[in-house]
């Protein structure tokens, strides 16, 4: 008997290219579409609608069954809920890498389970890999992707053991040109289809008229190192550290460059207790350069924090890996010491560890 294998289908390439592959390796394959939003499903930004058109379409081409199931009630509770706690105390939370460890890795894989699974898959680009021999016999990791720059165990750096047993990725030893290759050349409907932007299975938006709807804020100022005052803040909550669009003082120009031309305005921190935005011109500004960080919430792929000392760590999705000294902080929280100082480390993101290609797990910064 074939192995049972429930995917993810999102109406996306990278899913359905999964599905296809994984039917072409002989195991007997289950689409599973999950509707995750329902607050405004009818708007511009929410296409839940065209989505399952395309997947269910896809499923038709590929020649596999495919169901589709809510869990709007899931996500609101264990996704939605912090990402808005964590944004109402001034921080900047990851909804991706909630979003894998709550509904996709554990309300899907319930389910999964419910229909007979042997396996899940999705569409992510990483890999899992089984230790053969010593101590490690039987635990399992996660490598980055052979496609260095789709890669996204950044994103499921909180996976557990029982989680990762049980995962395919389909897409982790292929590059994304060759899965719109692949696509195309089987006769998808969505070969062409753009890839998804935006909070996870809420979509790409306007972001502050989002956050507008659930979210109290209070106006307040925004100032410079020096205490002068350069504008008013709309709310804490709206504003990340390093931003740089949509501050609202492009016209100050209180300090001119080399080339005599005005530095972009930048946010740096927040303080929260006087409601204050305070703001830097210059990207390289020591206020925005961090030596060290500390986080919180850690969660490790192997079961524990790895031993003390020099690994990798990455502070930010789009971010190469840099060099840093791990140390473990009391129950559940890390430091990171880095050799080069880096940029605009920001409370709620997550600080995700590696060594070489392995993903070890991370947690969230505090500071």
């Amino acid at each position: 008997m074939a192995k049972r294998v429930v995917i993810g289908m999102s109406g996306g390439v990278d899913s359905s290219v999964s599905a296809w592959l994984l039917k072409q390796q002989g195991y007997e394959v289950i689409g599973l579409f999950m509707k995750n939003w329902e607050d405004d499903d009818d708007s511009e930004y929410c296409s839940t609608r065209q989505d399952w058109i395309d997947a269910a379409s896809v499923a038709d081409v590929v020649g596999v069954d495919i169901e589709a199931v809510n869990f709007a009630a899931e996500y609101k509770e264990r996704v939605f809920a912090e990402f808005l706690r964590e944004y109402q105390a001034g921080r900047t939370p990851n909804p991706d890498v909630l979003c894998n460890a709550e509904i996709k890795f554990k309300a899907f894989l319930d389910h999964a389970m419910k229909l007979g699974a042997d396996l899940i898959a999705t569409g992510h680009y990483a890999r899992v890999r089984e230790a053969g021999a010593g101590a490690d016999a039987g635990r399992f990791e996660l490598l980055k992707a052979v496609d260095a720059s789709k890669d996204q165990s950044y994103f499921l750096h909180r996976l557990n053991q029982a989680q990762l047993s049980k995962t395919l990725f389909p897409l982790g030893e292929i590059p994304k040109t060759e899965v719109r290759r692949i696509a195309e050349e089987i006769g998808l409907p969505n070969a062409a289809k753009k890839d998804s932007t935006g909070i996870c299975f809420i979509g790409e938006r306007p972001f502050r008229e989002f956050l507008n709807r659930y979210l109290s804020f209070k106006p307040g100022p925004m100032k410079t190192p020096e205490g002068d005052v350069v504008g008013e803040h709309v709310g804490l909550s709206f504003y990340t550290l390093g931003q740089r669009k949509g501050i609202g003082i492009g016209g100050m120009k209180s300090h001119r460059n080399a080339e005599g031309d005005s530095d972009p305005w930048y946010v740096a921190r927040k303080d929260i207790e006087n409601n204050t935005l305070y703001v830097v011109q210059g990207h390289d500004h020591p206020w925005l350069l961090s030596p060290a960080l500390e986080a919180g919430q850690a969660s490790w792929i192997a079961g524990a924090p790895p031993a003390e000392g020099a690994l990798s760590a990455k502070t930010r999705y789009r971010q190469a890996d840099v060099p840093c000294e791990f140390h473990a902080v009391g129950t559940g929280g890390f430091a990171l010491s880095f050799s080069t100082e880096q940029w605009a480390v920001t409370p709620g993101q997550s600080a995700v560890l590696y060594q070489g290609e392995v993903c070890l797990g991370g947690g969230i910064i505090n500071r």
